[in-house]
This record gives C-alpha cells, sequence and structure tokens, in this order.
C-alpha cells in the first residue's frame, strides 16, 4: 500500500509501499575538483531505505529523489532534488563479518545471509542509495510544482520520495515541447513520427517509458558534442540526432564532414527522400552504383546484403551524388598575405631590421586597401601585387636583407604571384568547387555530406567553407537558415593547435573561431569523438550540450567532467553502458540545465532497415 500523501501523489511514487525511505546524512567532499579525475559535487548524500527485494529491481541509477529542506514554509513545502548515482543492499551480519574471525562462524553467517535476502526482514537488511543534488528546488504551494535553480540544504531524516513519471515526463520535456510547437499524443521509436531522440532509462523495470526530447534550435546554434568509445554507437547517434533534425525542423541545413565515408548508408533513407535535397560529394565521381557502394563503410552485417546496393542505387540515380572538382591556383586574399608577413615577423624576433623590412611591405598593403576601400577577405589586384613586387627589391637592400636568408627568397619570390593572374578560370565542369557547396547551400539544398577519406582534402574543405560561411553571414547579418556543421572524428579537425602546424593548425583554429562566432549567426557545430584528451580545449568550452557514452579512459573522463562541470562519479556510470545508452546534459537543449539525463537512444538502423524493406 502505497504510503505518498494523497495530495502528493500525482507527482511521487514509492512504488506501491515499496520505497520507505529517509535522508540518513549529507556530508561535505573534502576536493571539489581533481584536474586528472574531474569535478566533484561539493555534497554527498545517502539515503536509507526498507529492505524489498522488488525494489532492487524498480530503482535505477539516475532516478531523482526529492527530500524536503530548510526553505519549506507553512505556505509551501520545498523539496531538494536529489539524483540516485548508486544503490546496493546491506545485510547487517555481513557487515559484522571480519576476516579474523573464527571461519565456521563467517561461513555460517555468509550461508544464512542467501536465505535472508529472499525474504523481506526489514531488521537484518536495507538497501542504501548514494545520491547526489542536481541544484533544484522543488516547489509546491497547492497548485502546480514548480522547479528553482540553486541547491538548498536538505532536512537529515526526512522522507525521501521517489518523482513519479508523470513528473518526469513533465519536467524534462514540457518546456522543449512548448518551444518546439510539437503537439504530441503518445510516443514511439518511428523518426517520422515522433522527433523523440529515445527515452529516459529511468523507470525502465517498471515496464513504463518516458520519452526524451531535445529543443533542436538549441541544439544546433549552441553547438554539442557526442563522445564515446569505439562500438559505443557514436555515429549511430549522430545520425538519430540528424534524420530528426532534417525531418522535424524544416529551417535546418546541415554539413557533414565524413571522413569516413559512413553516412551515406546512416542517412541513407534521407538521401532518398525526395522531400530532402541532398546531395553526396566524394574524392572522386562513382560513375556506378557499384563504384558508389563500394565506396561507402557499412556495418558488418550489411557489407553483404544486396538491399543495401539497390538502396544506394535509388539515391544515386536521383543524381545526388557527386565528387569534389579539383580547384587551380585561386588568387589569395589580403588576410592570407597579412598572415603570411605576421608569420615571417615572428621568425625573425632575432633579426629587428628583417622585421622592419616586413613592416614596410605591410604598410603598402594595409595603404593601399585603405584607399581602395577594400577588406581583409577581399582578393589580392594586381595592381596591388605589382606594388608589393617593386617594394619587396627595395626593401632587400633599404634593410641590408641578406641575400642567401628565407626573408630574401620569399622577397625574391614575391613576383611569381602574378602568375595567379595569368590563369584563365576554369568554366564549369563536373564536380563540385568550394564555391559550389557554398552555392548549395544558399538554395534548396537541405544535406550535404562531404565523404572524402584523404585527410588533407577534407581539412582544406574545412577551412574554406566555415570561413567563406561565417564571413558571409557576417556582411548579410543573417540568422537563418540555420546550418549545422558535424566534425565527425573530430580529432582530425580540432586538436590542440599548440601541437600543430600547417594545414592542421589552421583548421583547428577555424573550427574554433566557428564555434565561438558562429551562433550570433545561425551557424552551429558538432564535434564527434572517441578521443577528446588532446582536443582544443577552447572549441571544447563552446559546446552547450553533451552526450556521453563509454570512455574507457579516465583522463577523458576527467576533461569532460572539468570542461562541462559533470560530477565523475556521474560520469563513471558511462563505464556500464551497453552501445546505445547515454549521459545527455545541456545549459540549453532540454527541460532542466545542466541536469545529466540517463537516455537510452532509439536505434538509427531501425529507420534502414524500414527503408530497405519498402524497396521494390
Amino acid at each position: 500500500m502505497s504510503r505518498v500523501e494523497e495530495d502528493l501523489k500525482r507527482f511521487f511514487t514509492d512504488f506501491e509501499g515499496r520505497f520507505d525511505a529517509q535522508l540518513g546524512r549529507v556530508s561535505l567532499s573534502q576536493t571539489a575538483v581533481d584536474e586528472r579525475l574531474g569535478t566533484s559535487s561539493p555534497y554527498l548524500c545517502q539515503v536509507k531505505a526498507r529492505y524489498d527485494r522488488e525494489l532492487l529491481r524498480l530503482l535505477d541509477d539516475g532516478m531523482l529523489l526529492a527530500v524536503s529542506n530548510f526553505r519549506s514554509r507553512p505556505d509551501g513545502t520545498r523539496y531538494t532534488l536529489l539524483e540516485v548515482i548508486r544503490f546496493w543492499p546491506v545485510h547487517f551480519g555481513l557487515s559484522a563479518v571480519r576476516d579474523y574471525q573464527y571461519y565456521p562462524l563467517q561461513f555460517e553467517v555468509i550461508e544464512q545471509s542467501v536465505e535472508d535476502w529472499e525474504t523481506d526482514d526489514k531488521a537484518t537488511m536495507m538497501i542504501q542509495l548514494a545520491c547526489i543534488p542536481v541544484n533544484y528546488d522543488l516547489y509546491f504551494d497547492g497548485g502546480e510544482p514548480s522547479f528553482e535553480r540553486g541547491f538548498s540544504y536538505p532536512v537529515v531524516g526526512s522522507r525521501a520520495y521517489i518523482l513519479s513519471r508523470d513528473l518526469i515526463r513533465e519536467m524534462y520535456n514540457r518546456s522543449v515541447l512548448e518551444r518546439q510547437g510539437w503537439a504530441l499524443e503518445g510516443t514511439c521509436a518511428d523518426a517520422r513520427v515522433d522527433p523523440r531522440l529515445g527515452t529516459v532509462k529511468m523507470f525502465e523495470a517498471a515496464g513504463e517509458e518516458i520519452p526524451f526530447y531535445i529543443d533542436f534550435d538549441a541544439l544546433v546554434r549552441y553547438h554539442f558534442g557526442i563522445f564515446a568509445f569505439t562500438g559505443g554507437g557514436k555515429s549511430n547517434m549522430m545520425s538519430n540526432i540528424l534524420r530528426r533534425l532534417l525531418i522535424h525542423n524544416s529551417e535546418v541545413k546541415v554539413v557533414i564532414f565524413d571522413i569516413s565515408c559512413e553516412y551515406p548508408f546512416l542517412l541513407m533513407d534521407i538521401f532518398a527522400d525526395e522531400a530532402v535535397p541532398s546531395r553526396v560529394i566524394m574524392e572522386n565521381m562513382p560513375r556506378t552504383v557499384e563504384d558508389f557502394c563500394n565506396s561507402v563503410v557499412k556495418p558488418r552485417y550489411y557489407e553483404d546484403d544486396p538491399r543495401v546496393t539497390q538502396g544506394l542505387g535509388a539515391v544515386h540515380e536521383l543524381g545526388r551524388v557527386s565528387h569534389m572538382r579539383r580547384a587551380r591556383l585561386q588568387v589569395p586574399q589580403f588576410a592570407e598575405f597579412l598572415s603570411d608577413i605576421e608569420r615571417l615577423k615572428d621568425s625573425n624576433l632575432d633579426h629587428p631590421n628583417y622585421v622592419e623590412a616586413l613592416r614596410d611591405v605591410e604598410e603598402v598593403v594595409l595603404g593601399y586597401m585603405e584607399d581602395h576601400e577594400l577588406r581583409e577577405d577581399d582578393e589580392l589586384t594586381r595592381q596591388v601585387v605589382t606594388m608589393i613586387v617593386d617594394r619587396a627589391q627595395e626593401v632587400v637592400e633599404e634593410y641590408k636583407v641578406h641575400p642567401m636568408s628565407a626573408l630574401c627568397g620569399w622577397f625574391i619570390a614575391r613576383d611569381k604571384m602574378m602568375g595567379y593572374f595569368d590563369l584563365e578560370p576554369r568554366q564549369g565542369g563536373e564536380g563540385y568547387s568550394t564555391e559550389d557547396v557554398e552555392e548549395l547551400l544558399k538554395g534548396d539544398t537541405r544535406l550535404v555530406s562531404l565523404s572524402i577519406s584523404e585527410p588533407t582534402t577534407l581539412k582544406r574543405l574545412v577551412i574554406d567553407l566555415t570561413h567563406d560561411i561565417l564571413l558571409n553571414r557576417k556582411r548579410e547579418f543573417s540568422v537563418r537558415p540555420y546550418i549545422l556543421f558535424v566534425w565527425d572524428e573530430a580529432q582530425e579537425f580540432v586538436s590542440a593547435p599548440s601541437s600543430l602546424r600547417g594545414i592542421d593548425k589552421t583548421c583547428s583554429e577555424e573550427v574554433e573561431k566557428l564555434l565561438r562566432q558562429g551562433r550570433k549567426y545561425g551557424l552551429g557545430g558538432c564535434i564527434a569523438t572517441q578521443r577528446i584528451a588532446y582536443l582544443n580545449t577552447n572549441a571544447l568550452q563552446q559546446l552547450h550540450t553533451y552526450f556521453v557514452s563509454t570512455l574507457p579512459r579516465p583522463y577523458d573522463r576527467g576533461l569532460i567532467s572539468n570542461t562541462f562541470m559533470i560530477d565523475k562519479t556521474i560520469l563513471e556510470k558511462t563505464l556500464e553502458f551497453v552501445p546505445g545508452e547515454w549521459l545527455v546534459s545541456s545549459y540549453l537543449a532540454t527541460g532542466m540545465a545542466n541536469v545529466p539525463i540517463f537516455v537510452k537512444a532509439d536505434n538509427a538502423e531501425n529507420e534502414i532497415e524500414k527503408y530497405l524493406k519498402t524497396l521494390p
């Protein structure tokens, strides 16, 4: 029989009287932050529940408990919300067993405990629950409950309640559904019917399903990350998000930098959907369906499935498969030339005369830009290059630049820049250039997968596309449509710049710049990787939503804990995850800001299977 008061039954549950618990202790953490292992909650709460064998089956990590706190008043009750991070049964007799005791006595107690576990003997057994505050108060004043951000110290000894399925669904989903304008009755895993990403794991054992929704606008505009070890379902989760995003939000466009060439399969049903204009752009043009199919990475159990060839063939027949056109030399922008000068000044600090020579040439360029009202993103002109060549010859003698130095060679080689203006522009032709991809995104195309396995080519595309699109948005100050850039295998694109050189460093810096500035202009980013230890931390700190699955390396978990302020004990729970299970937390995109939620994602391959079954 339920012990929950009648007026609270809408909001709390005790599993028909099975959960009878009190807050037993609140302790302070000794160390709040550990640079290697992560952040700890400042408070650890211990809840003690009377033993019930069935209760052990119904409890789950991530459940939310409510305990009254010292801010309660006669006209309203406040409860501190606690998240269960671990629970276990305790036997009084077993707790008293010590290794130094008489052996037959030890065995007698241990053997007797086996029979005790099958009973509901509350005199010798109980259940312990370790919890941490989620920094929210639940407030009742006789009407509908409300949630207020902040921590209130709970009353030790007070009764602990489990938040009900209906209240959990309300607090996690109501604000998201309202912001997105979704009016849904019931829930299902069909991506075209229900925009949910999966289900909340709590209450699974009780057979109750709580859908999990996310605010797609906030998810895209304020960036997100997906972190999981190999085999954790990272690409599956990504395709799950992108599929629902494209189906249920018509104002978002997606660009995937797909170095693994797997998204033409993972989003096959979307690429074959005539209602969603899309393009697959590969390194080389697949002339036949077989060439296309062989270029796409597929899950092992689909490698020999003839339906996959048929499904990808439908995408090919729609004319949605192409390739990148090899670019000829392009006239550099003023920004590139000025950047070269800055780099040369930094490398010649031990030669002040060389630095002054470079500043002299720099002044020529800056003066020309000012006189002609040009910006750094404009291309160099023949006139300014002529001025650079003439002045470069003069400064070599004027500043006594050594004829055998690298800088002298750079000055002398400036006349080669005139060759940029002698190239005839390539007209049309097959395939897409960077400019063509930008034009696609200005049109009706909503999904572009740049499935190119050559890292240097793809990094060049990252640099050019992110730079140009961000610059265009700044000029127009337009925000919509939102454009989401997806960097799968992000360690290839967003590594820590301090350890990089050349195109790798430029790529990381451009991605960081887009993540820092893009939200003002409707440009979002997603970083997906299996190892975050060596990523650009400045880029990571721009993410407002994160999906975390199993990460075996402690340093990776510690970095996530410190960067996103997630309790390290909660992250330890991800080690127990099976593929498809995720820890989700967000500052803006979920119903409760910065509350970790354990989620079981819908399987994206079910959508592929449904599509394959529709093929003739």
